[in-house]
Parts: C-alpha cells; sequence; structure tokens
C-alpha cells in the first residue's frame, strides 16, 4: 500500500500542471509500446493495437483494441488539473517600490489560505518561435520562486475570526527585490530552452513546491499537493495498462479544465470524446448505424475523488451515505444529477467490484447542503450512455496540499482494472450482462 502512495506522489511530482500530467501520462503510455496519433490527420488502426492522442497537450485519450472485434467502449474519465492561481499577462508589478510582485488570478475554486506562507514554483506551458514555426514547450521552475505571505496578527486582528481575502490584494505573489524586474521573461525562457524574444505566449500556474509524505500511526494516509483529480487519474491510467479487453475497446480519458466548468474544446463538455469514439468506430470499418448502436451499448465511469468525512466536522455529513479513508471505493449520488450515477450504473460497477473484492462505499449529501458536479454528466451530453460517479475519500479537497489514504489507491486500481476486464454486455434498455 506504502509503494503505491510513494509511486503517486511521485506521479505528482512530475505533474505540477494539467500540462505536465498529460505529459507524465503520455510517457507511460508510450513507455508501455502505445502509438501516438494526431488528429489533424487520418488514423491507421490494428487489432491489438495500442492508441493515444492529445488535445491541446493537456488531455489525452488512450485505447486499446482488442483481437476479434468489439462491440462497444469501456471508459474511464478522470481530469488533470486542480485549482491554483494563474499568472496575468505583464505579471511583474512594483510593489511598495521595493518588491517585484506578480500579478495573478484564481483558476477554479481553491481554500485560498492554504496558498499562504509555503514556498511555491511557476510552470505551465510557453509558445515560443523555432524553425519558422510556433512551438509549444513545457515551463517548470522547478525551484522554491515565490511566496505569499500572510499579514501579521498585529495588522489583521480578525483573521482568525472568519477573515475574508481579497485575491486581487492578499493573494500576490512575492517574487524579488525591486532589482529582479524582467527577470520573469528570462527565467520563463531560460526553463523552456529558448531566447527571451522568442517567448510568443504562455499559460503559466503557481504550484506548490512541498514534498509529499506517508504519515499515519501505521502509515495509513497520505498527504501532497493536487490529489483531486490526479489519484483518479492515476489510479486509472495503471489499471488501463494492466487489463486485457475482450470484446470491447478500453478507453482511458484525462480531460482537462473540470475545476472551471469543463467547457473548453479539451474539457468534457467538448467533442474530444465524441470525436475520438467516431474515428476509432470509422477505423474499426463500423458504419454510422454501427458506431451509433457500440456508443448505446458502452459503459464510462466518471472518476473524479469525493470527500471523506472530516474528524472534526462529522455532523456535515449525510449520516446513511458517508465515506471513509481507507475503506474502498466511492459511488457518489444526486437527485438532481450532478453525479450521473442511478440505479443500473450503480448495480453494474457494485457488481464488478463484488467480484474483485473491492469494498465500496457510498456518498450523498445532506439535503440542506449543496455539492459539487463533475465531468459525468458533461460528458454525458455529447456521448450518452450508462455512466456511474465514482471517486476515491480525501480530506482537505481543494487546499493546495490534501490527504487521502493509502489502502485507496490499492482498491482503486483492483476495481478499475476489474472494470476494464470484464466485459458488459447490454442487450435491451434495461437488460445487462457482466462477462
Amino acid at each position: 500500500m506504502k509503494h503505491y502512495a510513494k509511486d503517486f506522489i511521485e506521479f505528482v511530482s512530475h505533474s505540477p500542471t494539467a500540462f505536465h500530467a498529460c505529459e507524465a501520462a503520455c510517457e507511460a503510455l508510450r513507455a508501455a509500446g502505445f502509438s501516438q496519433l494526431k488528429e489533424q490527420e487520418p488514423w491507421a488502426i490494428a487489432p491489438g493495437g495500442g492508441y493515444f492522442l492529445t488535445r491541446n497537450r493537456s488531455a489525452v485519450v488512450a485505447f486499446t483494441v482488442p483481437e476479434g472485434g468489439a462491440s462497444h467502449f469501456q471508459i474511464a474519465a478522470s481530469h488533470g488539473d486542480s485549482p491554483a492561481f494563474k499568472l496575468k499577462p505583464n505579471a511583474e508589478d512594483l510593489a511598495a517600490g521595493a518588491y517585484v510582485r506578480l500579478n495573478v488570478e484564481r483558476y477554479g475554486g481553491m481554500l485560498m489560505s492554504t496558498w499562504l506562507d509555503r514556498p511555491l514554483s511557476i510552470a505551465g506551458r510557453a509558445v515560443v518561435r523555432e524553425g519558422g514555426r510556433l512551438v509549444t514547450k513545457l515551463v517548470d521552475f522547478g525551484r522554491d520562486a515565490v511566496l505569499i505571505p500572510n499579514m501579521p496578527i498585529h495588522f489583521n486582528r480578525e483573521v482568525n475570526d472568519g477573515y475574508k481575502f481579497n485575491p486581487q490584494v492578499d493573494l500576490l505573489p512575492l517574487y524579488g527585490g525591486a532589482d529582479a524586474q524582467g527577470k520573469l521573461a528570462e527565467e520563463i525562457a531560460r526553463s523552456c530552452g529558448a531566447a527571451a524574444e522568442d517567448v510568443v505566449a504562455s499559460d503559466l500556474y503557481l504550484y506548490n513546491r512541498t514534498p509529499g509524505a506517508v504519515w499515519g500511526a501505521d502509515g495509513e494516509f497520505f498527504s501532497c499537493p493536487r490529489i483531486d483529480d490526479l489519484e483518479c487519474a492515476y489510479t486509472t491510467l495503471r489499471a488501463f495498462l494492466d487489463a486485457v479487453p475482450a470484446g470491447h475497446v478500453n478507453v482511458f480519458a484525462m480531460l482537462d479544465n473540470e475545476e472551471v466548468g469543463s467547457g473548453t474544446k479539451q474539457g468534457a463538455d467538448s467533442t474530444l470524446l465524441s470525436d475520438a469514439l467516431a474515428r476509432i468506430a470509422a477505423a474499426l470499418g463500423m458504419d454510422g448505424e454501427q458506431a451509433r448502436a457500440a456508443i448505446a451499448s458502452s459503459f464510462m465511469v466518471s472518476a473524479d475523488n469525493a470527500h471523506a468525512v472530516h474528524p472534526n466536522h462529522p455532523e456535515k455529513y449525510d449520516a446513511n451515505n458517508r465515506a471513509f479513508l481507507n475503506a474502498g471505493v466511492v459511488v457518489k449520488h444526486n437527485a438532481n444529477q450532478k453525479y450521473t450515477t442511478d440505479a443500473v450504473s450503480a448495480a453494474i460497477f457494485g457488481e464488478i467490484c463484488r467480484r474483485a473484492g473491492v469494498p465500496v462505499q457510498t456518498f450523498v449529501n445532506r439535503s440542506d447542503i449543496l455539492g459539487g458536479s463533475t465531468l459525468g454528466n458533461i460528458a454525458n451530453a455529447h456521448v450518452s450512455m450508462n455512466t456511474v460517479d465514482i471517486g476515491l475519500p480525501q480530506l482537505a479537497m481543494h487546499s493546495c496540499y490534501e490527504t487521502a489514504g493509502t489502502r485507496d489507491l490499492a482498491y482503486m486500481i483492483d476495481a478499475m482494472r476489474a472494470f476494464y476486464c470484464a466485459d458488459i454486455r447490454t442487450f435491451a434498455d434495461g437488460e445487462y450482462e457482466i462477462g
């Protein structure tokens, strides 16, 4: 169990942004023998092959084609982005005539106070001129570069009584002294191996540099940045690479921009997943009617983490449907369809977990507390199929340093491997068989 946690923490350390998480997933796929496809070119795929594509270099879709044909798709979809502060254009700002601070804005909903008084770095992507083209390069300062300092309590006496942080005032990171003016552009260029004058544009974010740790009385917990949702991305990818499909196409999808509503070309509310499935079906020789039948017969797991009961505030959780660390995979329900789970998808996924010996928990919000949503119902608007919303339990969701259970990593890998290896057959609306 601790091995999985340490391996996941290593994955997180290589994934400071969605761009880096995408590249980390692609590296794992290449190492496993997968071939990269380009959306801008025709696809040639063969039975027994494994393939992947990226969009925006921040989302990835991978799939395996079984020998002997396929009748449907079995998909696990997660997301690689996390709440963070994004650098605005012209980010350098001289403050009080003595400091260079950076102008940033919030990406996603975060626990803002957790970002203060800790070493942060800067990562993302830059677009540079290279050989007559504009080329995308990953950027990672890889060092303690900035910090957002708190005001001392002497000048902010109400900070412990419900202080409201102003993101344009309280949350701007300090980068250097007055003589640091102009150095940000130089460091961006140096990080991506380009001359400063060749850097045309960039998408850069602050990220937490605090190393991950396994801790607790028996090492049962671990903490690190970006557990939501890299934990689901990591576990579904490991299971996908382990599984051997029979009778269906296995699909791994790590999408982007879930934290801001998924409404981008690389998010769940885009054509990425529907485009990929349509092109796979066409490459396998399916006509339009067969492709629509294959999608209607398919099953998707929307994998995004769940809230574990907080030890200091158990009253915030529904008494009969609450999740705990190290107690198994969580199936998430919502009557208003913020989560896609219904009786059919819960039954199918629950049966797969039962056969695999994986414990399953249920999560439903208290009826007087609004909950969040995730990518499953958004993706279903483009590719409609039976879908279950699941996740792993964690504490401090949307903090810049989160906590989860070491045993749950293994539970999720086992559950998703069983999902990918099972053959979920749909005979008619409301009739299913798990082979």
